[in-house]
């Protein structure tokens, strides 16, 4: 085994810097990065960009050619064992007679986890774990989250005024944060492999929920916006009328309603052109984390849970919210305006902890990014 350097170091920063540029498009796979040096020079370097693709460690051999020989191989992710839909990528590093290889973190999967590394060392490649390897998984935490517990990581997106309220005791709520604020929240759709929100907000506002190329603010954002994010919509009795935005919008939806749901609405809601799950409920309530359950089964790495604070609370009270971004306006909102949660505290000590992450201004809003506290226990 070798001791890490701080040259292993600065070449895994510049794989991760690779695996960044798949943040949008590696759904259900995580994102990765490879960089090959040989001499203290980078003579390959690749990035993982769909699913069905070729890996990043693929692309950078292929780049490297006859180079690789004796090089060293940064990659941010153990490089895979199995054949999948591309051939295990182990193998192309054994091939290429790599002297060495150096991985952020080993593969978060049980059932693979290590036998890449192992390959490598069987074949007589020395092998390096662990360099960077909290960067790495802060990169990768929806596909981390859902091989090791088998859910999706929830995020969720709440915006308030400063006052702590979210829309006026009407419903009303458009906008309480500026342009600035509204372009993250489309970067961090375009992020999601999913997006939850309840039926309440559909009947209020008509969303979309949709990745609008238009205020995302990044350079390839007609390419990001092609691949839309599965809209999830919970209604428990189907009131989502069939011709709500979140069906008839670009990309798929899935409406989730309860198992006793009226046959004849589903038919209504399938013939739109929406998908329908039928769920256990109990008093009118989906079961949530039975779903999370069920959209990891689709391969879903990451939620973005976008809406009012009845069903956000409801997260929040199973212990199902990950983390928090919540956006915060310079204004007030007054004291009859809807409140960020609906949560059932009454004493001082039933209180939720949460750890700040960050906080940061985005244009003349306030982002707090925050981790409830049993997330933090857990080691997410």
């Amino acid at each position: 085994m070798f001791t890490v350097s701080t040259n292993d170091h600065e070449w895994m920063a510049k794989a991760l810097r690779l695996a960044r540029k798949g943040l949008y498009s590696t759904m259900p796979n995580p994102r990765v990065g490879c960089v090959i040096v040989r001499d203290g020079e980078i003579v390959g370097k690749g990035f993982h960009e769909r699913a069905g693709e070729g890996h990043a460690e693929v692309h950078a051999l292929k780049m490297a050619g006859d180079k690789a020989e004796g090089a060293t191989a940064y990659v941010t992710l153990e490089p895979c064992s199995y054949f999948g839909r591309t051939p295990p990528c182990a193998s192309a590093l054994i091939k290429s007679k790599i002297s060495r290889v150096v991985a952020a973190m080993e593969d978060p999967n049980p059932s693979v986890s290590g036998r890449g590394m192992k390959m490598l060392n069987e074949a007589g490649i020395e092998t390096l774990s662990g360099v960077l390897e909290a960067e790495a998984k802060a990169l990768n935490p929806g596909f981390i989250k859902r091989m090791e517990s088998g859910r999706p990581f929830v995020r969720a997106k709440l915006a308030m005024s400063l006052d702590g309220r979210t829309a006026m005791a009407s419903g009303k709520s458009q906008w309480i944060t500026g342009p600035d604020a509204r372009s993250q929240v489309q970067q961090m759709r375009a992020e999601s492999c999913a997006i939850i929100t309840g039926v309440g907000s559909i009947l209020q506002d008509d969303s979309s929920l949709t990745v609008r190329a238009s205020e995302l603010g990044l350079d390839n954002a007609d390419e990001i916006a092609k691949r839309q994010p599965l809209r999830v919509v919970l209604d428990a009795h189907l009131q989502t009328p069939t011709t709500a935005k979140v069906i008839s919008g670009n990309g798929s939806c899935l409406i989730v309603c309860a198992v006793d749901a009226d046959h004849g609405k589903i038919r209504m809601i399938r013939d739109a052109g929406a998908e329908v799950l039928q769920m256990d409920s109990h008093d009118g309530k989906i079961n949530i984390e039975q779903l999370l359950e069920h959209l990891a089964q689709r391969e879903i790495n990451q939620v973005l849970l976008e809406t009012g604070a009845t069903l956000a609370g409801a997260f929040l009270e199973q212990n199902l919210i990950d983390e928090l971004v919540v956006f915060m306006a310079p204004v007030l909102m007054g004291s009859s305006a809807r409140p960020l949660l609906n949560l059932p505290i009454e004493q001082m000590s039933d209180k939720v902890s949460l750890t700040i992450k960050e906080v940061r201004s985005v244009g003349n809003d306030w982002k707090i990014t925050a981790v409830p506290s049993q997330a933090v226990t857990s080691g997410l």
